[in-house]
């Protein structure tokens, strides 16, 4: 006996078991009274199972008469296969027992790598099958596997398709294999009780979720001048933080008004409660540029406060209704321009009610009206027949029959925006419309109508239009290089001021090259966003031919890097020359131009927005 009083060649496993009463004697008669049990029940004779002996002396008191048994070989582990894995990892020939009663003698052990274990376990696990009733698989799901107390009985569940009765209830149902165990362990649950005691049998086992890889992060920068901030924009910022506690504006300008509202717009600051700060009888104009907080009711005190209204802005004004428009329709008598953004309640005969009262309406400038139809148009027309600037942008029911009305108004329309329609208008009816009012025009927008294509251009605009200054035809898809090259070189119209061509990107260099050479000397604002082919000489020829440019949109143009904005910027030698490139710009958008870093130069009163760059790792 050794010194820690381990008998013979056993584990400390084995002598820790036979401490707390756990030998293999009892587990033998644990094992022979369950076979005892399911021999009566099948109604056969039991049979023992064989147990594995702890020392000599209990196998030689196993042996009968003077009949030798064969030398045969005992596990060191004497616990019956508790730790079978473990044990198995013992080489076959550990540990030897003689009949004659000798002590075994203990063998070397042949320790196993992790994957031997694995597919030991695999093996054995298969052998004893999955439904055993010794055994218990943790990875079950938890609403289908059997209870704890179920399993410590050693009850098994009943066959898929046979009858039991209910542990709860006492109905008789048929066992699927979504049937639960009964938490007492007295029998089953038919799928009622089940679900009543809080389980559900149906649910399906959470998945998983799968850790989606970190996205590829950029980061956004604009260089932008910080500038030391007036007096004035100082002002105006305090007056807009307490603007609940002062009682009067008092003559601070129109504006500053405008500028004060701006600043209130950005938080949707301007509430019923503070917005007759900005109502003045003697106004002779009056912008809100966010209305998102004023009611009808508080938009009918706009209308009887500020009674001498020539121009009204109003942004925003979805709670303006036929009840306010009907106001406004009375109370401002000397209303000549009105600009509305989102005027959605006010219906068709709310609209002619105002042209009605407001014959000598000059400006009238609506957009995102869905109610707006041609009845309305017709009564604008008859109505107002000295309408200088019109705007119908964003507006549903916009179509042919609405052009044939506008081209009516022949004393001088200057200002034309038909922007964004739901569906477009033909191009023959838009040629006979420019046929009829586009002399006097100075500003035409015919953004979105997706059926204009050369001909328009051909037909429309070369011959017809003399003195515009602005030009937008974005989003038209139809545009090729050789209409918009051969237009542009053949139109005796003065140098544009501001031109929009962006979203269309099919045009390249070569269109390009073409409004540069018409009205590259007095462009102020050029919008090429979207023109994804222009190559880099045609965008160097901006910093070569348009000195006076102030605003620059090259947003998702490919070609664009740091050494074209620094030949914008600082301008650049080219046949001995050095050139001014663009002196005046205050503003150079480049969101989308992967190949502008955060390093490309910059400029004293020039603002970059939407430099794009991969975050450095």
């Amino acid at each position: 006996m050794s010194r820690n009083n381990v008998r013979g060649p056993t584990s400390a496993l084995t002598e820790f078991l036979r401490a707390s009463g756990i030998t293999a004697t009892t587990i033998a008669n644990r094992a022979a009274t369950r076979n005892q049990q399911r021999a009566e029940a099948l109604e056969v004779q039991p049979i023992p199972g064989p147990s594995r002996v702890d020392n000599v002396e209990e196998a030689a008191s196993e042996a009968t008469g003077s009949r030798r048994r064969p030398r045969r070989r005992v596990s060191g582990y004497a616990s019956d296969e508790l730790d079978e894995a473990k044990a198995e990892a013992v080489d076959d020939t550990a540990m030897e027992v003689d009949e004659e009663g000798e002590k075994p003698t203990p063998a070397k052990k042949r320790k196993l790598t992790k994957a031997a274990e694995a597919k030991l376990k695999a093996q054995e696990k298969k052998k004893r099958g999955k439904n055993s009733d010794d055994d218990y698989d943790g990875e079950d799901d938890t609403y289908t596997a059997l209870s704890k107390s179920m399993m410590k009985n050693g009850t098994s569940k009943p066959p898929i398709g046979s009858f039991e009765n209910c542990a709860v209830c006492g109905k008789q149902f048929t066992v699927t294999k979504y049937t639960m165990a009964s938490g007492s362990g007295d029998g089953f649950l038919c799928h009622s009780c089940a679900k009543a005691g809080g389980n559900d049998p149906f649910k399906k086992p959470a998945v998983p979720k799968k850790r989606k890889a970190p996205a590829d992060k950029r980061n956004i920068t604009n260089f932008e001048e910080k500038r030391f901030p007036t007096l004035v924009s100082l002002c105006i910022q305090l007056i807009t933080k307490h603007i609940n506690d002062i009682d009067a504006l008092g003559d601070i300008g129109t504006l500053n008004v405008e500028a004060i509202s701006k600043a209130l717009s950005k938080n949707r600051g301007l509430t019923q409660e503070n917005v007759h700060l900005f109502y003045n009888p003697v106004n002779a104009s009056l912008a809100l540029f966010d209305a998102t907080n004023l009611p009808s009711p508080a938009l009918e005190t706009l209308a009887y406060h500020n009674a001498n209204l020539v121009s009204l802005r109003l942004d925003f004004c979805g709670h303006l209704d036929d009840v306010a428009f009907k106001v406004f329709s009375n109370s401002l008598p000397a209303l000549k321009r009105i600009e509305l953004l989102g005027p959605f309640l006010v219906r068709p005969p709310g609209w002619q009610e105002f042209f009605k009262t407001h014959p000598k309406l000059e400006g009238f400038l609506i957009t995102q009206s869905p109610r707006f139809d041609e009845d309305c148009i017709k009564a604008l027309v008859k109505c107002c027949p000295d309408i200088k600037d019109l705007r119908l942008k964003e507006v549903g029911k916009l179509d042919d029959s609405f052009l044939n009305q506008i081209k009516l108004l022949k004393r001088g329309l200057r200002y034309l925006d038909l922007s964004d329609p739901s569906h477009s208008c033909t191009e023959k009816a838009m040629i006979a419309l420019i046929r009829a009012v586009g002399k006097t025009l100075t500003h035409l927008n015919v953004s979105g109508h997706a059926d204009l294509a050369d001909t328009f251009l051909a037909k429309g605009l070369l011959p017809h239009v003399k003195s515009l200054e602005a030009l937008v035809l974005s989003h038209l898809p139809e545009l090729t290089d050789d209409g918009v090259s051969k237009f542009f070189s053949d139109w005796t119209n003065a140098a544009l001021v501001s031109l929009d061509i962006s979203r269309n990107d099919v045009l390249t260099g070569v269109s390009l090259n073409s409004i540069l050479d018409h009205s590259g000397g007095r462009l102020e604002e050029l919008n090429i966003n979207g023109l994804k082919d222009i190559d880099q000489d045609a965008l160097r020829k901006i910093g070569q031919t348009s000195p006076a440019l102030k605003k620059l949109n090259v947003g998702f143009c490919r070609f664009v890097d740091d050494f074209i904005i620094q030949a914008w910027l600082a301008g650049e030698v080219n046949g001995g020359t050095r050139t001014p490139g663009c002196s005046h710009l205050e503003e150079l958008k480049v969101w989308g131009c992967n190949r502008v870093t955060n390093c490309c130069p910059k400029k004293k009163g020039v603002a970059i927005l939407g430099v794009e760059f991969h975050r450095t790792r």
